[in-house]
């Protein structure tokens, strides 16, 4: 397994030349790149990055309501999703990380029903995975309830790939969310092993003092992700799965981590004790 990060966190900070983050993961001791969508699709800067070979970039995000309302800002998500996975079959990079889209019949009032948008989201998705397929790209769908997405939970992730027959579409595995939703992080991995194509490094705090007065439905303030090791995730039960199903592939560190933000300086220190946590079980 490798170690690597994704470009969001810097690029929060106002840093957003990839070759100056590049070259800072590479001082850094970091193997792989994440790049996120507000660093710029220039092929010469990706090329020669990759070429040099001192860091990989495997990987692109975008994560969007694809299925949005409004059909002119979901046709707009569309096109930079398809985008990226040209993008990527050109470069040689091996991911594209996204979320399902999701339609306004998931809601219920205080429910939310992912399973009324599978058929829609199935549909859509295939065209997606055509081009992935196309283009030699695997399609990684995030587990984030944010940003426009279905694929919440083991039930749904087996409906999603029970209905597309493809090896190019699997998981982007994320279990800080799985903490907050009252779900185990772990055993997943082992059932979805071969989907499991890609893995985020980040943590969930459960803050109980805030949830007993609170309760889960008032407000979201009694639980904020975390850097790994810094949550309530078991960082060796994950990699020791990761392990048994023979992932080789990134752990990339998603840095959202309120108490590592504020400053460049404060958000690389985080970065890089996540890295230090995660390194000590990855043999």
């Amino acid at each position: 397994m490798k170690i690597g990060f994704i470009t969001n966190s810097l690029s929060g900070q106002g840093l957003k030349n990839l070759d100056e983050i590049a070259d800072w993961g590479i001082e850094n001791g970091f193997a792989d790149l994440e790049i996120g969508p507000s660093i710029s699709l220039e092929e010469e800067v990706f090329s020669r990055i990759k070429e040099a070979r001192k860091i990989n970039i495997s990987a692109l995000i975008y994560c969007r309501n694809f299925l949005d309302e409004d059909e002119r800002v979901a046709q707009e998500h569309q096109m930079n999703l398809k985008k990226r996975i040209e993008f990527a079959g050109r470069l040689g990079i091996q991911k594209v990380i996204c979320s399902t889209g999701v339609t306004k019949e998931a809601f219920q009032g205080i429910r939310y029903e992912p399973e009324k948008s599978v058929e829609a989201v199935v549909e859509l998705l295939k065209t997606f995975i055509e081009l992935a397929e196309k283009n030699n790209v695997r399609l990684c769908i995030e587990n984030c309830p944010m940003m426009g997405n279905i694929a919440l939970s083991p039930d749904i992730w087996k409906a999603l790939f029970d209905k597309l027959d493809s090896d190019k579409v699997g998981l982007a595995y994320d279990p800080s969310h799985m903490v907050w939703q009252m779900m185990n992080p772990y055993e997943p991995i082992k059932e979805f092993g071969h989907k499991v194509f890609h893995v985020h490094g980040k943590d969930t705090e459960i803050m109980y003092n805030s949830l007993n007065r609170a309760e889960i439905l008032s407000n979201q303030q009694w639980w904020r992700y975390g850097l790994p090791g810094l949550g309530d995730i078991q960082w060796g039960r994950i990699i020791a799965n990761l392990d048994e199903i023979g992932y080789d592939g990134t752990i990339s560190i998603e840095h959202e981590d309120p108490v590592w933000e504020g400053s460049f300086d404060k958000v690389k220190k985080g970065i890089l004790k996540a890295k230090k946590h995660i390194e000590q079980f990855i043999d």
